[in-house]
């Protein structure tokens, strides 16, 4: 199943995808949704009986699926090639961080900086928790995700490596795309693999296969929630594949006007345009 946030007319509404459309569902996105506990059957019983509420594809603009998680949550150097590009040791533990919701943004958006000519790209895929976790074996972590999406952890190299904390680079208002779709777990299987691809200006820069995480997604569920709780609606993305600006020779970042294509087959494609609004003085 695919789920989705839209704008239509003057609504926001969370809706399954169909054929050619949507079936709208009793919420105004899927952050709401996902915190009815019977969000499943809700959604199923959308589809069988909801065939008088479908709105044509055309008729509705996508949103971030997304847009009032309680956490965000990040995985960093979680695939092997990007690894050994950052010039690291696989880790005993993953490397995390956190967003805020702000830092989400559409998966059409366009994206700005005024801080930063450092601009990077990380293809991401995203988990999304469907059910609360508080010390969750990898199994009960397994059975609560939502399903999955698609990122792109967009960072600012510069303000990333003022210090050793990783945080300022990565929490940019509206810099962080999601979407276009949720897919259930029973569609989608990173375990089995699934590819993570950006391109720039239609150019491929990163392509990765999720089977060589070395922190799947229900481990990351699991871990995390040893030390805090997670709940419905919560986001955690699993970390990018190499390819990366930064570890290019010589170094390359976005520049203004620069298309960034994000896409995850079986989920869907973000397409952002990138601007540059640093001034000659800055």
């Amino acid at each position: 199943m695919k789920l989705a946030s839209i704008q239509f007319k003057t609504q926001r509404l969370a809706a399954v995808v169909v054929d050619g459309g949507y079936v709208p569902l009793q919420a105004q996105n899927l952050s709401e949704f996902l915190r009815d506990e019977q969000w499943r059957n809700l959604a199923r019983q959308a589809v069988v009986s909801g065939s008088s509420n479908f709105i044509a594809a055309n008729e509705a603009t996508i949103l971030n699926p997304i847009p009032t998680p309680t956490k965000v949550i990040c995985c960093g150097l979680n695939y092997s090639d990007h690894i050994l590009e950052m010039g690291r040791e696989l880790p005993e533990y993953p490397t995390l961080f956190a967003k805020f919701a702000d830092t989400l943004t559409d998966p059409n958006a366009q994206i700005f900086s005024e801080n930063s000519e450092s601009v990077d790209w990380e293809a991401e895929l995203a988990v999304v928790v469907g059910s609360t976790l508080c010390q969750a074996t990898e199994k009960d972590a397994l059975e609560a995700i939502a399903g999955y999406t698609v990122a792109n952890d967009i960072s600012m190299r510069d303000w990333q490596r003022r210090t050793l904390q990783w945080f300022q680079g990565k929490a940019f208002d509206g810099t962080t795309p999601l979407g276009p779709y949720l897919v259930t777990p029973d569609e989608l299987d990173p375990v089995a693999g699934v590819e993570v691809i950006c391109r720039i200006n239609g150019e491929e820069v990163q392509r990765g296969n999720t089977r060589t995480l070395v922190f799947a997604a229900a481990s990351l569920l699991s871990y995390i929630s040893s030390f805090t709780t997670l709940r419905a609606g919560d986001v955690v993305l699993t970390g990018t594949p190499g390819g990366v600006g930064m570890g290019m020779t010589p170094p390359r970042f976005l520049r203004s006007g620069d298309v960034l294509s994000t896409e995850i087959p079986g989920i869907g494609e973000l397409v952002n345009t990138f601007t540059l609004r640093v001034s000659a003085d800055a």
